[in-house]
């Protein structure tokens, strides 16, 4: 989100405000309430009057729950905005968001059948669930008719929307990478380890990529915070394998150990677009990656192993460790992919399209 209002206001000359709430911030009450009330209504109210009176304007929404649900694009549309709905993972169907529950994908909600989600403890808290649950099934449909785009950051994003019941393909839509600029230079890929970049849930496969750089022999920084970090740091002492859990970094933090990583290992078993394997080759870190998600949208497909395929994984950590020539295929692919004056172009022509005033990117005018 942070790059993309950066590209909007400095690459596009479009001002930008910003309007957001943590969830972190409500008890499990309020958030309940929001949720199956379809959002607060004094955040409506406030969207809504910020949108009056400001000429054609774009609200461009992002995770939508609890706070902004649909009463805050009513609000929007009401005050004469159009709405670009950007889905960066599944909540409108899934109530983690990842379609991810139990140690594996899972699909079993469907549409505005979210039931399933609440009999597989999804949420954990049963009360949590239902809320939900309720929530989701209420206002989904309303929320996708409220959008006059969507955006999702993957083509296998819409298939799976489509699996869980939502016809994405007959609406307007578009397919847009986050904007993620290269390096000013090629990392110089002699730390002689491998970064793990995640964060430590089931469905990052920390797990597997800690097994893999075991056999590979090589040892693996661990970036990341999350609620598996006991049971992988557990892991990694039975295996022996050489690893520091580094914790969560801030950006500059990152990108020193980007720039001396021998190999980035993204071994997701889910993953809607794998942005920390985009981030590492941005550094020319060539990306041994799980062939889950849209993975193979952006990671070279000999550079795969199979989902849950320790041996092969370890192979192709072992490959591409401190190959340079796989660095500069990693900036070239990830440039094709991600680069941020043509995600910009693609941006300006959805606004344009939508009746904002929007002039070519800066850098490619004449």
């Amino acid at each position: 989100m942070e790059r993309l209002e950066r590209l909007v206001s400095s690459l596009l000359g479009v001002p930008v405000a910003r309007a957001e709430a943590a969830s972190s911030d409500l008890s499990p009450f309020l958030a309940a309430l929001y949720l199956v009330g379809g959002g607060s209504r004094r955040e409506a109210r406030r969207l809504g009057q910020t949108v009056r009176g400001e000429g054609r304007v774009i609200v461009h929404a992002h995770n939508l729950h609890p706070v902004f649900g649909v009463r805050a694009l009513r609000a929007a549309k009401a005050a004469g905005a159009a709405v670009v709905l950007h889905l960066h993972q599944f909540r409108l169907v899934c109530a983690v968001g990842t379609c991810f529950t139990a140690g594996r994908p899972c699909t079993s909600c469907h549409g505005r059948n979210t039931l399933p989600g609440v009999l597989k403890r999804c949420r954990g808290n049963l009360a949590e669930g239902v809320a939900y649950a309720a929530g989701l099934s209420l206002w989904q449909p309303a929320i996708v008719a409220a959008a006059d785009r969507l955006i999702l950051p993957s083509r296998f994003a819409i298939r799976r929307l489509e699996e869980l019941g939502l016809e994405v393909g007959s609406r307007p839509h578009s397919v847009l990478a986050p904007p993620i600029p290269l390096s000013p230079r090629p990392g110089r890929r002699d730390g002689g380890f491998a970064l793990i970049a995640a964060r430590l849930s089931a469905e990052k496969g920390v797990d597997l990529g800690l097994q893999a750089c075991g056999r590979a022999g090589i040892p693996v920084v661990v970036a990341g915070e999350g609620p598996e970090r006991r049971p992988l740091e557990a892991l990694a002492s039975r295996l022996g394998v050489e690893v520091t859990f580094a914790g969560r970094l801030s950006q500059g933090e990152l990108e020193r150990l980007r720039e001396a990583a021998a190999v980035a290992v993204v071994p997701s078993r889910s993953e809607n677009f794998p942005t920390a394997a985009a981030e590492a080759m941005a550094w020319g870190v060539p990306v041994a990656a799980t062939a889950v998600g849209g993975t193979g949208e952006l990671v070279p497909g000999e550079w795969l192993a199979p989902p849950d395929d320790v041996e092969a994984l370890a192979a192709t950590i072992a490959r591409l460790a401190g190959d340079r020539a796989a660095g500069e295929v990693a900036r070239e692919r990830v440039a094709a992919v991600c680069d941020p004056i043509r995600v910009g172009e693609e941006l300006a022509a959805i606004y344009r399209g939508l009746g904002l005033a929007v002039p070519a990117p800066a850098s490619r005018q004449a």
